[in-house]
């Protein structure tokens, strides 16, 4: 050992005072009184540590040149053998120790403070004299003993009382998750996924690993894994951003945060969910820039879109939006509200939740558990004299007869169904208790949606259809192409991180309720012919929005098929 710990221990204050000294001269103390403090007044390191203008890992730096020894980093201790069950673990927490294996086999102890002569010469009773010292920052060996000693099934306080254990442990973890590494560590994920341009982030636990997956493009892209933070710290402070309660780990929990990540103001929607190893946790990202809430941004042909204004024209009526979820209906919404926002109509909008605030519209979310349910706020919303209500989703049959009666008494209402097409909602309108004659009366349109890939620019290549590929896959023949026939397939580039593909865009199908369409909903006719008519009438599928999308290079055959459907 360094002759420093073999020393008295007036000798060992000594030692602290000079490296408190060493801290002045290198004006590394923060100004203040205590800072101003003589040398000569030892005081612990990490009483010091915080009187420093330091980082913890920088400051563990500055002692182990001090005391010329070797920084152990979280990595290596992370990954290094345990030798933790040879102590007390109350005793490797209050002197904030962790002893373990280097990769030689040499027994060491990793240190905070190697001027705590007593806890050194403790360790080298159990450990023996041969034993080596490191120095890691206060934050690692907190880190590392709460994963080796949960690791080995330990309580977080083994010692304690139990009535005393859970306070302790949310504050333990509360603390950890307040620390340099797991903060920066939730930075960078978010940083990460702003730059792929990812609408998710995917937190899931396992046995002995932590997954981050991120959903690019609609697509879920798996991550490095996380090695140098615990999985709970990680939570942990992904609840205190989204306001979540960190000691109900039992339960799923439902949050939102306003971050400011990498210059870019973001909307997050956080949902944990406790699983078999931990909790799982999803984070949804909204970008705070409204630039793409453009009609002409959604991606609809012309015909779609003259279509689409013409119904945002009506003065009443219902329109739906259509599709399963994560096929843009929130986006289209928000898109047709930002259109119809000016200062001579009253908006209001209930959602669960509110994913895109969009400034001079009123807004609510629902909250069940006080008989705030889409219902009960549509209810509210007719006495106050509004011209245009949203209603974030139709899921029961009290919200579909208040939406209706709404539309019918003079109101244009916008909602979203989850159904496969356009012509499907009619029918699902009427299983939900509407009756076909006032459905008839207020349906002015549907709107079914799905979004699909768009090929990137940089690396699309031309690729020409022939006889084989027909016969390969009889789905080219369905969607209508010949042989012969030029499209465009991915290549894959650094812009596109080597897929293909780089952004997303709409394809549709709209229909608009004309009269012989009215007459089919009041009998009450399938979906099958109300989608007959509505063609005949002059609708384009999803399936034919999507072929021009390919045979335009926007997307490919293959992409389309992924999302559309042949029907």
């Amino acid at each position: 050992m360094s002759k420093a710990f073999q020393a008295k221990g007036s000798t060992t204050v000594a030692d602290a005072s000079g490296f408190q000294a060493h801290l002045s001269r290198a004006g590394l103390l923060s100004a203040g009184p205590d800072a101003s403090d003589a040398p000569g007044r030892p005081k612990s390191l990490q009483e010091l540590q915080a009187l420093t203008i330091l980082s913890g890992h920088d400051f563990a730096d500055e002692v182990a040149r001090f005391f010329h020894l070797r920084h152990a980093g979280l990595a290596e201790l992370l990954n290094a053998g345990s030798l933790a069950d040879r102590f007390s673990h109350r005793f490797l927490r209050e002197a904030k120790i962790f002893a373990y294996t280097a990769s030689d086999g040499r027994a060491c102890v990793a240190v905070g403070d190697p001027t705590d002569t007593a806890t050194l010469r403790a360790a080298t009773i159990v450990l023996g004299n041969a034993l080596e010292v490191t120095v890691a920052s206060f934050d690692d060996i907190e880190t590392v003993l709460r994963a080796r000693l949960e690791e080995k099934g330990a309580p977080a306080q083994a010692d304690d009382e139990v009535t005393g254990r859970v306070g302790d442990d949310i504050d333990s973890l509360r603390d950890l998750a307040s620390g340099a590494p797991v903060v920066r560590a939730v930075n960078d994920l978010l940083e990460t996924a702003i730059e792929l341009g990812a609408t998710d982030i995917h937190i899931e636990p396992f046995r002995t690993t932590l997954n981050v997956r991120m959903r690019v493009d609609g697509v879920l892209r798996t991550m490095p894994a996380l090695t140098l933070v615990l999985p709970q710290a990680l939570v942990s402070r992904i609840k205190i951003l989204a306001g979540l309660n960190i000691a109900e780990r039992r339960l799923p929990q439902d949050g939102a945060a306003r971050l400011s990540v990498a210059r870019t103001q973001v909307d997050a929607r956080v949902a944990t969910m406790p699983t078999q190893h931990g909790e799982s946790v999803v984070i949804r990202l909204l970008p705070k820039d409204r630039g793409l809430l453009d009609i002409v941004r959604l991606g609809m042909s012309t015909t779609d879109r003259e279509q689409l204004t013409n119904l945002l024209a009506l003065p009443h009526g219902m329109i739906v939006v259509t599709g399963p979820t994560g096929s843009g209906k929130t986006t289209t919404l928000a898109t047709m509200l930002t259109s119809l926002n000016d200062s001579t109509r009253k908006i209001l909008t209930v959602e669960d939740p509110v994913e895109y605030e969009i400034h001079g519209i009123n807004q609510s979310q629902v909250k069940p558990e006080i008989g705030l349910t889409f219902a009960a706020a549509m209810r509210s919303f007719l006495r106050h004299d509004p011209d245009v209500i949203m209603v974030g989703e139709v899921r029961d049959g009290e919200t579909a007869h208040i939406s209706i009666h709404a539309a019918l008494t003079g109101h244009l209402v916008l909602t979203t169904l989850h159904t496969e097409t356009a012509a499907a909602a009619i029918p699902r309108l009427i299983d939900l208790g509407v009756e076909p004659f006032l459905l008839r009366s207020t349906l002015r349109g549907v709107i079914a949606q799905r979004l699909v890939r768009m090929l990137c620019g940089r690396c699309r290549r031309e690729r020409q259809l022939t006889a084989d590929d027909l016969a390969a896959d009889p789905r080219y023949a369905a969607l209508g192409f010949a042989d012969g026939e030029t499209l465009y397939a991915p290549g894959g580039c650094d812009h596109c991180s080597g897929t293909g593909y780089r952004g997303r865009v709409g394809v549709f199908e709209v229909i608009t309720i004309s009269d012989p369409v009215r007459k089919l909903v009041e009998a009450g006719s399938d979906s099958v012919a109300i989608e007959q008519a509505a063609r005949r009438q002059g609708m384009t599928s999803m399936l034919d929005d999507g072929v021009a999308k390919c045979r335009a290079g926007i997307t490919s055959p293959t992409e389309l098929l992924r999302v559309v459907a042949l029907r």
